[in-house]
C-alpha cells in the first residue's frame, strides 16, 4: 500500500484525490490547498483524509510515500525538488516544469534519490491512443508520413500562460509516444493575444523531424468547436483518434497513393486507393485511472514508468523552442539537444 498525498484542489486536482481515494493499491493520507474553501470540499467527500494549507505538513510526514502535485506550472520545480529531496516519489502534472534546465535537475535529484519522477501526460494511458501506437508498432499504417493534432474550445482561457503551455503538453506528448523513436530537430510556431495582452490563446506548431516526418499543432481556447482530434497519416493506411466520440474513438482508412507501371511510357501512374473505414472496439478505461494505477505500479516494482522526468523534459525543449519561435514572430528554433 503506498501512502499518497496530494498537493493542489483547484481544477484536476479532485480528479486525482477521486482516483487515488479508490484505488486498492493507495491510501490518500492527506491534501494540502491554499484555499479552506477547497479543503472544506475535500473534507466532506473524504473525512478520513487530512487537509492542510501548509505543503510541509505533507513533504515533512514520514508517514507519506508519493506526492501528487497538481497545482500552478510555475510552482512544479520547487514543489517537486522539495518532495524529491524529502525522498518522496513525486507524480506532477503536465508540464513537469517551465524549463529544460529545471527538468533535467528534477531528473538527477531523482535518481539521486532512488525516487520514481512521473509526468501527468494523461493520453499516453487513452486505450485508443494505445490502439494507434499499435498500428504503428505493427506497420498497419506503414512508414509514418506526418501527424496532427487539435486541441481546441470557448475556454477555459487563463491568464498565467499561454494556449501553448496550457494545451500543447498533450499533444506533444502523445507525438512523441506515438512515433517512439523519432526525434525532432526543429519547431515553428505562430500565435496571437486576442484576449489578455501578451498571453496567446491560439496557435499553430510545425515540428519537424529527422526523417522527414512531420507533426502539426493546433491548440486554442478561442474557437467556436470544441475538437479533440489526432490524425495519423501513414503510406499503407491512415488512423484518426476523435476524443469528442462517445463511442466509435478511433477511425482506421484504408486509404493512400500508389503507384501502377505504365509499359507505354517506361513510367508510372499514380493511383489513388480507396479502401475500407474501420471502426475497431477498443476496451476503454478512464484515462486518469490507468495513468495513477502506473505510478503506484512503478513505485511498487522499482520500474521507470511510461511518462517519466525524461518523457518529461522531451515535451518542456519542443514547448520552449515553440515559446521561442513564437516570440520571433514564427521563425524556425532548433530544438536543445541533451
Amino acid at each position: 500500500m503506498v501512502n499518497v498525498g496530494v498537493i493542489g484542489y483547484g481544477y484536476w486536482g479532485p480528479n486525482l484525490v477521486r482516483n487515488f481515494d479508490q484505488m486498492s493499491g493507495s491510501n490518500l493520507v492527506a491534501c494540502c490547498d491554499l484555499n479552506p474553501d477547497n479543503l472544506k470540499k475535500v473534507k466532506a467527500l473524504y473525512p478520513k483524509v487530512d487537509v492542510t494549507t501548509e505543503v510541509d505538513d505533507i513533504l515533512k510526514n514520514p508517514a507519506i510515500d508519493a506526492v501528487i502535485i497538481a497545482t500552478s506550472a510555475i510552482t512544479h520545480f520547487d514543489l517537486a525538488k522539495q518532495a524529491l529531496e524529502s525522498g518522496k516519489h513525486v507524480m506532477v502534472e503536465k508540464p513537469l516544469t517551465l524549463a529544460g534546465k529545471t527538468s533535467r535537475q528534477l531528473i538527477d535529484i531523482a535518481d539521486k534519490a532512488g525516487c520514481i519522477l512521473m509526468v501527468g501526460h494523461l493520453l499516453e494511458y487513452h486505450p485508443a491512443v494505445d490502439y494507434i501506437k499499435g498500428l504503428i508498432d505493427d506497420g498497419s499504417l506503414g512508414d509514418v508520413h506526418y501527424l496532427y493534432t487539435q486541441r481546441l474550445n470557448l475556454g477555459q482561457v487563463r491568464t498565467d500562460e499561454n494556449a501553448l503551455w496550457s494545451l500543447a503538453p498533450h499533444d506533444i506528448s502523445i507525438m512523441f509516444y506515438l512515433l517512439g523513436g523519432e526525434e525532432p530537430v526543429e519547431v515553428s510556431a505562430r500565435g496571437e493575444s486576442y484576449i489578455t495582452d501578451g498571453v496567446e490563446d491560439v496557435v499553430f506548431c510545425n515540428v519537424a523531424f529527422k526523417d522527414r516526418v512531420m507533426a502539426n499543432i493546433h491548440v486554442s481556447w478561442l474557437d467556436p468547436h470544441k475538437i479533440r482530434k489526432i490524425t495519423v497519416v501513414g503510406n499503407k493506411k491512415m488512423a484518426v483518434f476523435d476524443d469528442m466520440e462517445s463511442s466509435e474513438k478511433v477511425r482506421v482508412f484504408d486509404k493512400g497513393v500508389g503507384s501502377n507501371p505504365d509499359y507505354r511510357t517506361y513510367g508510372e501512374d499514380m493511383t489513388l486507393r480507396f479502401g475500407d473505414i474501420i471502426i475497431p472496439s477498443i476496451k476503454m478505461k478512464e484515462p486518469l485511472r490507468a495513468e495513477c494505477e502506473h505510478f503506484i505500479e512503478s513505485i511498487q516494482s522499482g520500474q521507470s514508468p511510461r511518462s517519466d522526468g525524461h518523457d518529461g523534459l522531451r515535451v518542456v525543449k519542443v514547448l520552449e523552442a515553440a515559446q521561442a519561435s513564437l516570440k520571433s514572430g514564427g521563425k524556425p528554433v532548433r530544438i536543445a539537444e541533451g
